[in-house]
């Protein structure tokens, strides 16, 4: 579907709005729009096409920077300067909603007949909710699945076309893969002491029945200590616990890591840079049989409550998601829907990574969703510095993380 059929589509669905309580007037609404996104992703794009509908909505837009999302909306929430939307990282959304920042959208959402809960993967629409209630959209959403090397599976007599199911299979096969004397790990990833080593952790444990709220459960324990195991027998490089998901993928489209955890924001860099076969499979299992899981990543949309015009910036919403079948041909996002079909690339191997990438997306959690997620995700990473590096065993390492999360939980 072209954008001028968009166009017509989202002009006539805003025609309608005069009916559905939108107050006429003889001049345009001004809707405030803050992201992080450049020029050559959605945000910008999509306003600049809403702006070309004349609609009697004109809306504004200002790029902010990551490390002043939450400090700078917040600053400007309680001084009254807020935006009337704003895209929010979706672990940070719950801190906005519970301190009244967001508009409640339940309502509106429910009388939409462009957004459809029922449309949305779990994972993506938890992180939107509070108390109950719907805070916000989706606005993309990302997850982590694991890369292999298929050349290298050959080499050392492992099929290529089975990858590890459980981590028991990972780690047998990264000791197979190991081979120091060519400066190769079996395995690359992030266990970084910031949001990237939880991100990569949490998964684990959540497959393994733990969550953020019992993250001592031993289920837990056996991911930390399976961590452990594949670090002191260095079938990961010791700088994986101060290397980024990005650094540690570098590793392995260098050839020196037979495998990575990694999300789909790699594949272009990797068809690029990997001069070799390789795939990508769902995370491994504790167990067959066992819950799977996967992080997830990026942005959500949400209206502040001190909004002045709450009709037309869920009107803007609402373009935004009729737009979502552009997420990834247009920018190379994934939509947060499960009924949007990725197109076909051309490319055959990024084609295989996206089936299984959208696959894996069925299983992704939120972190949290809770206000305090910073200091529970520091806890988090405070216990796998310690068990990784030997200062701590992993069920003490877990305890103590537990019991810090315990005082922030109440």
């Amino acid at each position: 579907m072209g954008i001028r059929k968009y166009a017509m589509l989202a002009a006539v669905a805003l025609a309608s709005v005069s009916v559905s309580g939108l107050p006429a007037s003889a001049e345009d609404v001004t809707i405030s729009v803050w992201s992080l996104d450049r020029d050559i992703q959605p945000a910008p794009n999509l306003i600049k096409d809403f702006n070309a509908l004349d609609t009697g909505i004109k809306v504004e837009y200002r790029q902010i920077q990551f490390d002043d999302v939450v400090s700078e909306a917040m600053r400007a929430f309680s001084t009254g300067q807020a935006p009337d939307i704003i895209a929010v990282d979706n672990p940070e959304h719950a801190l906005f909603a519970s301190r009244g920042a967001f508009l409640d959208l339940t309502d509106m959402i429910a009388k939409s007949d462009v957004v459809k809960v029922e449309n949305y993967f779990p994972g993506p629409l938890a992180s939107t909710m509070w108390d109950g209630k719907n805070y916000g959209i989706p606005k993309a959403t990302n997850t982590i699945a694991l890369y292999y090397n298929k050349d290298m599976f050959r080499a050392k007599g492992l099929d290529p076309d089975k990858p590890p199911q459980t981590w028991d299979e990972l780690v047998e096969a990264a000791r197979k893969l190991t081979d120091p004397s060519a400066n190769v790990y079996g395995l690359a990833f992030s266990a970084k002491a910031n949001e990237e080593g939880t991100f990569q952790f949490l998964p684990w444990a959540q497959m393994a029945g733990a969550s953020y709220e019992n993250i001592n459960a031993d289920g837990a324990v056996k991911a930390l200590d399976t961590w452990k195991t594949i670090i002191d027998e260095k079938l990961a490089s010791p700088d994986t616990l101060t290397r980024s998901q990005w650094d540690s993928t570098g590793t392995f489209n260098s050839g020196n890591a037979a495998m990575a955890i990694s999300g789909p924001w790699e594949l272009d860099r990797m068809i690029a840079e990997a001069k070799f076969d390789w795939g990508v499979a769902l995370l491994p299992i504790p167990q067959e049989g066992a819950e799977r899981s996967s992080a997830m990543g990026d942005f959500n949309w949400a209206i502040f409550a001190s909004t002045k015009h709450p009709q037309e910036a869920f009107k803007v919403l609402e373009y935004f998601v009729s737009q979502d079948d552009r997420m990834f041909k247009d920018f190379g996002q994934l939509p947060a829907r499960s009924d949007i079909a990725i197109p076909e690339t051309g490319e055959p191997k990024k084609d295989a990574a996206l089936k299984v990438f959208v696959e894996q997306l069925k299983y992704a959690k939120p972190r949290g969703p809770h206000p305090e997620w910073p200091k529970i995700s520091k806890a988090i990473q405070d216990a796998i510095q310690a068990a990784l590096t030997g200062q701590m065993s992993s069920k003490d390492a877990l305890d103590q993380a537990a019991e810090k999360i315990k005082a922030v939980l109440g």
